[in-house]
């Protein structure tokens, strides 16, 4: 129920400015949403999986805020994140 090494990998390359910048916003957005993506397909399998619908409400806040931070800090970026990840705007 987790993203491998190989996807976490590739998406700092893809979203970071360089393979071992894990600690950009971008990155961390990215792999919010990936991890999102992967409970949400467990969740509709196992529709009374009470602990995994309070863990995508936690990720989600949690990107949400960071997704917010960003808005205001750089606002070219944000709208670049939003259009690769394919996530809809705060």
């Amino acid at each position: 129920m987790t993203i491998g090494c190989e996807e976490k990998r590739q998406i700092v390359v893809n979203y970071g400015k360089n393979e071992k910048d894990t600690g950009a916003t971008q990155v961390q957005i990215a792999l919010l949403t990936a991890r999102i993506k992967e409970l949400t397909i467990h969740l509709t399998e196992h529709k009374k999986d009470f602990s995994a619908q309070w863990g995508i409400r936690k990720l989600v806040g949690q990107r949400r805020r960071l997704l917010l931070y960003l808005k205001r800090k750089n606002f070219e970026e944000y709208k670049k994140i939003i259009a690769a990840t394919g996530i809809r705007g705060v």
